[in-house]
């Protein structure tokens, strides 16, 4: 994750009128790049666990976005400075959803660690996330297979760490209990990928 160096601070108005085929974040105005582009291992999980909480939620009133989509972390329309695209996004107040993507506090986010973003992931999203009131952030780590859930109690998550053959209940989503075994099952056909 690399930083723009400028003094300048960025609002989403001019965040989504940047037509660079980059992927970027926005961080108290402060750009991000999100290059390189996750590899085979993390768009495996990420695509598994989506899937899993697709299917779940059909005909339910939560909503389940896989990345990139344009999450305004505290609400505040174009004039927003802190832009996210997390791995998985679950919206439950659809009021907060508009063309753009979402704006406002999202129920549950989900990032997949890599290697580029991993100190991004578990130092500034999750300090901004806990800040933001979002519910329930889980942190993928493809490196060891394990998942560590944060759930907000207060103004703290509370943390529990699984591995890959557990089951785990989604706390946002009542009866939603996701197969880690289905999350990380075809990423061992990566361990060898050569770059």
């Amino acid at each position: 994750m690399g930083a723009l160096t400028s003094d300048e601070r960025f609002t989403y108005a001019d965040y989504y009128s940047w037509d660079d085929g980059e992927r970027w974040e926005l961080i108290d105005g402060v750009p991000y790049s999100m290059s390189p582009a996750p590899t085979p291992p993390h768009q495996s999980i990420s695509g598994n666990l989506h899937t899993q909480l697709n299917v779940f939620l059909k005909g339910k009133p939560c909503k389940v976005f896989i990345a990139p989509f344009d999450v305004r972390l505290f609400g505040l329309g174009d004039k927003e400075r802190t832009v996210l695209q997390p791995d998985i996004t679950v919206v439950c107040d659809r009021s907060k959803l508009d063309k753009k993507g979402l704006n406002g506090t999202p129920d549950m986010v989900v990032e997949v660690l890599s290697p580029s973003s991993s100190r991004h992931d578990t130092l500034t999203k999750f300090n901004l996330y806990k800040r933001a009131g979002v519910r329930e952030y889980w942190l993928i780590n493809p490196g060891n297979n394990t998942l560590t859930v944060y759930l907000l109690e207060g103004d703290k998550y509370n943390i529990n760490v699984y591995g890959e053959e557990d089951k785990v209940a989604v706390n946002v989503l009542t009866g939603c209990v996701v197969d880690l075994a289905d999350v990380f099952g075809d990423v061992y056909e990566f361990l060898n990928y050569e770059e």
